[in-house]
């Protein structure tokens, strides 16, 4: 049997990260270009995940597959309770739980709402009014402090929908997640 250039072999030894990446490459773009990150991508994501844990590590790692997935769901569950993201995004980050498990999705968020802060500040400073943004973001900030009734603050925030900047998340997610997978070795 030949043997493999040692690249080819982490690929070949690393394909579930390699795909997880394009799947997320794929959903930033449709994201940045649509503001959605559609059902055909989530869906198959996360019950590709749950297969391939399944397949490859049998019982236990279906389980370490559904609570990655739990892991991603919570992390941005609140942030689309009260509005301030979208459902694709939310799904998004269970797939990436389904495929890479809890500890990962933990670190790989982490990363992304660095990212996403970063994103967020850039965007304001090329629109060019951080006076309009940093008062927004004070109030929303009172909102939830002051309401804590998710059902109201989904309703104030999608009042306020429409004169705000958005932020694509799946971006975020997409860059977060590979800069994680990369500085883990995950990925060359």
């Amino acid at each position: 049997m030949p043997t493999l250039h040692p690249f080819t072999a982490f690929v070949h030894e690393n394909w579930p990260v390699w795909l997880l990446s394009l799947v997320l490459i794929i959903a930033a773009v449709i994201d940045g270009w649509k503001l959605k990150v559609p059902n055909w991508i989530t869906f198959p994501l996360v019950l590709g995940g749950w297969a391939y844990s399944g397949a490859y590590f049998g019982w236990e790692g279906l389980g370490w597959s559904l609570l990655g997935t739990l892991v991603g769901l919570m992390l941005l569950l609140p942030a689309y309770a009260i509005g301030g993201m979208g459902a694709g995004d939310v799904k998004l980050l269970a797939g990436v739980g389904a495929w890479v498990w809890g500890t990962t999705t933990l670190f790989a968020f982490c990363v992304s709402a660095v990212v996403g802060g970063a994103i967020a500040v850039v965007m304001i400073l090329w629109k060019g009014d951080w006076y309009h943004h940093t008062f927004q973001f004070w109030t929303i900030v009172n909102e939830i402090l002051e309401v804590r009734d998710p059902n109201q603050l989904s309703s104030i925030a999608a009042e306020r929908k429409s004169r705000m900047l958005l932020l694509p998340y799946g971006i975020p997610i997409a860059i977060g997640s590979i800069s994680y997978f990369i500085w883990a070795g995950m990925l060359p």
